[in-house]
C-alpha cells in the first residue's frame, strides 16, 4: 500500500485544527475519510496525492450560475450587502469568482493561482483540469478563476461561487466543465435566468445544461430556479405570461416540480407606477428573497449532514461498486490468460503430432537424443529450465497481452475519473506474483472490510450526534432552557465556568 504524500497528510493535518475551532462534531469524520482512504490505497482506488477527504467541500458551499446577463453579480451584491461583484448589462466579469470572508475591511481581489494551489479551496489543481481540456491552458488558470474576499457577515462560515455566462464564451469547453465541477461540490446552486430574456426558447443549449442536465441527479432538491429582474414585466400587458413562458421552457427540459422563484433587485429595480401593481411585485419578491435567504442559511447543517453521508456512500460504493467491477476486470483478463496458455499448449501438441509424422529413421533419432538427454541428469536439469523458462516467458507474455486489452476496455467503457481509478486498481492486480486465479481484488482483505464496517458504523453514530445537535424530539432541551431561563438570580454554568447572571434592568 503507498502511503499519502507529505500534502495530502499536511492538508488533512490542518483541516482537523480547523474543524477544532468551528465544527468540532466533525473532526471525527475526518478520521474516518483517512481510515476510507487507507483502503482506497491499498486497492490502488487512490493515488497517493489524493484523499477521499479532499474530494469534498467541508465548507458549506453556494454556487450561483446562470446567463452573462441574469443579474447574477448584483444578487450577490445585494445578498451580501456589500458591492464585492462589478455589475452591468455586459459581461463584466468572465471569471469564476469564488468569495469567503477576510480579515480586511475592504474586498480583495486574489489571482487564480491562489485557488489553484490551496487545498482547501474548491478549485485546487484546476490547472491539471484545464489542461486535460486543451493542452497549455492550465497555465492560464488566471484567466479563468480569482479569488475575493471581505469582511462580509453574510460570508462567515461558508464560500460563494459566482460563474461566468456560459452561453457566449469563448473558453466554453472549459467553462463548462468547472461549472460541472462546482455543481457536485456545492450545497445549493442558485440558477438565474433574466426576465429580460425575450425568449426563453432562444436560450435551448443552455436550459439544457442548467436544467437538463441536473433534474435526475440525486441531489437535485439542492437547485434553485430563479427568474430574475421580473420587475422589467411590469409594463407588460400580462406579466404573468412571462413567468409562464419560462416555467414552460423548464418543462421541457424535463423540470415539472420543484420551486421557481421570481425576484428583482429592490435597489436597482425599475419604478413601477401602478401602485397595486408595485405593491404586488413587491410581496412576492419579499416571500422569494425570505425563502431563497432561508435556504442559503440552511446549508450549514446540510453541509454536515452531506459530509457524513459522503463518507458512507464512499464506503458502500468500495465494496458494492468497484470490487465487484474489479472482480470482473480479473475475470475477463483470466479467461484472456488460459485462453492464449490453451493456444500455446494446442500449438505444442500440433509440433509434438507433427514429429510423430516424420519418417521412422528421423522419430527413432529424435527418441534416442530424448533418452540421452533424459538419462543425463545435467541435461535433465537444463532441459526442464529451458521449458520451464519458455512456459514462464509465454505465460506472462498472454498476462501482459490479456491486460493491455482489459485496459482498452476500460478505456472505452467508463469515464474518465472512473476509468483512471479501476485502471489503476486493476494494475495492481496484474503484477508479476500476483496469481490469476486469486478471487479477490488486490487489498481486498478481511483487515479493509472490518475497516469498512467500522466506518460505516461510526457514520451512523455521527448522524445521531448531529441530530442531538440540531433536534429535540422530546422537548427535555427546551424544558431544560426554560427552566434555566426561570433562575435569574443564581449564577449559570457554561464549559466548567460559573458565570453571574447580569441584573435584570
Amino acid at each position: 500500500m503507498l502511503p499519502p504524500d507529505k500534502n495530502i497528510r499536511k492538508r488533512l493535518k490542518s483541516l482537523e485544527l480547523h474543524l477544532k475551532e468551528e465544527n468540532p462534531i466533525l473532526v471525527s469524520a475526518v478520521e474516518g475519510f483517512r481510515q476510507l482512504s487507507r483502503v482506497g490505497y491499498s486497492m490502488g482506488l487512490l493515488a497517493p496525492s489524493e484523499s477521499y477527504a479532499t474530494q469534498i467541500s467541508w465548507w458549506p458551499l453556494i454556487s450561483v450560475l446562470g446567463t452573462f446577463s441574469a443579474g447574477k453579480s448584483t444578487f450577490i451584491n445585494n445578498y451580501i450587502s456589500y458591492p464585492l461583484q462589478d455589475t452591468g448589462n455586459q459581461a463584466v466579469d468572465d471569471k469564476f469568482t469564488v468569495m469567503c470572508y477576510g480579515g480586511e475591511k475592504n474586498g480583495r481581489t486574489l489571482p487564480g493561482v491562489a485557488l489553484d494551489a490551496d487545498p482547501r479551496f474548491p478549485f485546487y489543481r484546476t490547472s491539471e483540469e484545464l489542461d486535460k481540456v486543451e493542452s497549455g491552458q492550465g497555465g492560464r488558470v488566471d484567466a479563468y478563476l480569482q479569488l475575493k474576499t471581505c469582511r462580509c457577515e453574510a460570508l462567515k462560515g461558508r464560500i460563494l461561487i459566482d460563474s461566468p455566462g456560459f452561453d457566449a464564451d469563448e473558453q466554453r469547453s472549459a467553462t463548462l466543465r468547472l461549472t460541472n465541477h462546482i455543481i457536485g461540490l456545492s450545497d445549493l446552486v442558485l440558477v438565474l435566468f433574466d426576465a429580460r430574456h425575450p425568449e426563453p426558447g432562444a436560450m435551448s443549449d443552455t436550459l439544457a445544461h442548467l436544467v437538463g442536465g441536473t433534474k435526475d441527479r440525486a441531489d437535485s432538491s439542492k437547485f434553485l430556479y430563479i427568474l430574475n429582474q421580473i420587475d422589467t414585466t411590469a409594463r407588460e400587458d400580462n406579466p404573468e405570461e412571462v413567468i409562464g413562458a419560462w416555467q414552460r421552457a423548464l418543462a421541457r427540459e424535463g423540470l415539472t416540480a420543484g420551486r421557481f422563484y421570481s425576484i428583482y433587485d429592490p435597489e436597482a429595480g425599475v419604478p413601477i407606477e401602478n401602485e397595486a401593481l408595485r405593491r404586488r411585485f413587491e410581496w412576492k419578491r419579499d416571500q422569494d428573497l425570505s425563502d431563497i435567504h432561508q435556504r442559503i442559511e440552511q446549508v450549514s447543517v446540510e453541509r454536515a449532514y452531506r459530509i457524513v453521508a459522503a463518507l458512507e456512500k464512499r464506503a458502500h460504493e468500495i465494496e458494492e461498486h468497484y470490487v465487484p467491477e474489479i472482480r470482473g476486470l480479473i475475470a475477463s483478463w483470466r479467461r484472456k490468460v488460459l485462453a492464449w496458455d490453451l493456444g500455446y499448449l494446442l500449438l505444442a501438441g500440433v509440433v509434438g503430432a507433427s514429429a510423430m509424422m516424420l519418417p521412422p529413421a528421423m522419430v527413432d533419432t529424435l527418441k534416442t537424443g530424448f533418452r540421452q538427454i533424459l538419462g543425463n541428469p545435467l541435461f535433465s536439469l537444463a532441459a526442464a529450465a529451458i521449458v520451464a523458462a519458455l512456459a514462464f516467458y509465454l505465460h506472462f507474455t498472454a498476462r501482459g497481452w490479456a491486460a493491455r486489452k482489459v485496459l482498452q476496455e476500460i478505456s472505452g467503457r467508463y469515464s474518465e475519473e472512473e476509468s483512471e481509478r479501476l485502471t489503476r486498481a486493476f494494475k495492481r492486480n496484474t503484477r508479476i506474483w500476483r496469481s490469476i486465479f486469486d478471487p479477490d481484488p488486490a487489498g481486498w482483505s478481511g483487515r479493509n472490510r472490518r475497516a469498512l464496517k467500522r466506518i460505516v458504523t461510526n457514520a451512523n453514530q455521527l448522524v445521531q450526534t448531529l441530530n442531538d445537535r440540531f433536534t429535540d424530539p422530546s422537548g427535555k432541551r427546551a424544558v431544560a432552557e426554560e427552566a434555566e431561563e426561570a433562575k435569574p438570580d443564581e449564577p449559570r454554568v457554561v464549559s466548567g465556568e460559573v458565570i453571574p447572571r447580569e441584573e435584570p434592568v
